[in-house]
């Protein structure tokens, strides 16, 4: 699949037929870039409206296309990072089961939907309202997923952090810990270059330290968890010594009844955002393909308007879509400019050729064809 198209549109002159210019087309395509995909774009018969109506509607159209396609590209990496931290298979999107490629190169105007006596602004607002839609609900969606994610992110970060920050409640056991109406124990969080110096000192701290009370509970890169035992009176001497000499003490209690709770969170936090991630994943595929649809008729409606405005009433154009590679577009655009009117042409040719419309607006893109880039991704 292709990442790139053109959507371009050519004058039919006089009383040609259409057909004849696509002929003409579809052979120097294949004559000169044969490996340049090319296909009709099919656009109805809309209601053309006055001309200052027209006017007024392309002044939108660019920031409009902008729009959607900003948004379809939210949603397809949206998907991407769902899938991938998912460990899923990715897959083809599609509007309404047809892969997007296909969609928009065997592209059908909506006629229940998007009615083609219906004043083109009228499509284009309705177009938009519901992408602007889309786009809100993928906000709000994608919000409640991510708190989740943030919630159980940071109670990992807790559970697996250095020891000076992280959750201790999983690393102490009940047979660590001294609660007596007299004693106590109490959690150091050493330095691990300083272990010799608090295996030394901590009985000295304060008076009525019990001897050889330390314990090593565990031990990360940077730190070792250690308990010692000391009577309750004395335990705010030794808290202030041990902060003086370096070492870190942890408020802790022990609690059964905490940690399940903990736990259970935890549990439901894993199973919520499980849940909110296959919902948005599912909800994503569909909306892709709703926004995809809506930027398609875009496109038909933008060609429609760019192509009356550039080539005048009534309409008479022939419509394609076309996806060179690089190294091709020379060549195409060359082949699509043959196959206009010769003033017409050199009336769009660049200021180097000494055309008449280099600088309007200063777009280096100025063709004597209508012409403008869909990106996919």
């Amino acid at each position: 699949m292709a990442s790139r198209y053109w959507v371009a549109s050519l004058p039919v002159q006089g009383s040609t037929p259409s057909s004849s210019l696509w002929n003409r087309l579809q052979e120097q395509i294949s004559r000169h870039s044969f490996d340049t995909p090319l296909y009709r774009f099919n656009i109805p018969n809309l209601r053309v409206g006055t001309l200052d109506s027209l006017l007024s509607l392309s002044d939108d159209l660019l920031k409009s296309n902008n729009f959607m396609e900003g948004v379809s590209h939210k949603i397809r990496r949206q998907i991407e990072e769902l899938e991938r931290v998912s460990g899923v298979e990715s897959n083809a999107l599609t509007v309404d089961g047809v892969p997007v490629d296909s969609y928009l190169t065997r592209f059908v105007w909506d006629e229940a939907r998007y009615p083609t006596m219906s004043p083109l602004k009228e499509i284009v607002d309705s177009l938009q309202s519901q992408v602007v839609k889309i786009e809100d609900d993928l906000k709000v969606r994608a919000s409640e997923y991510n708190n989740v994610r943030s919630q159980l992110n940071a109670i990992n970060r807790k559970q697996s952090g250095s020891l000076a920050v992280r959750d201790l409640s999983n690393l102490v056991k009940p047979e660590d810990i001294v609660q007596s109406e007299n004693l106590m124990t109490i959690l150091a969080i050493v330095p691990k270059y300083s272990q010799k110096d608090w295996l030394s000192s901590y009985e000295t701290l304060t008076s009525y330290v019990v001897p050889r009370s330390s314990k090593k509970l565990y031990e990360d890169n940077e730190y070792a968890l250690h308990t010692v035992t000391l009577f309750r009176r004395v335990a705010d001497n030794f808290k202030s010594s041990a902060r003086e000499k370096g070492f870190q003490i942890r408020d802790f209690e022990y609690s059964s009844e905490a940690q399940d709770g903990r736990k259970q969170e935890q549990e439901k936090l894993v199973q919520d955002q499980e849940n909110l991630r296959s919902s948005l994943l599912q909800w994503c595929y569909t909306s892709y393909g709703e926004v995809f649809s809506s930027w398609m008729h875009f496109c038909a409606v933008r060609a429609f308007v760019e192509s009356i405005l550039r080539y005048g009433l009534p309409p008479s154009f022939l419509s394609c879509v076309l996806a060179p590679s690089t190294k091709s577009e020379k060549k195409v655009r060359s082949i699509l400019e043959g196959l206009c009117d010769s003033m017409h042409s050199a009336y769009w040719k660049s200021e180097d050729d000494g055309g008449s419309m280099a600088g309007l607006g200063g777009d280096a893109d100025s063709h004597p064809y209508v012409s403008f880039t869909i990106n996919l991704v």
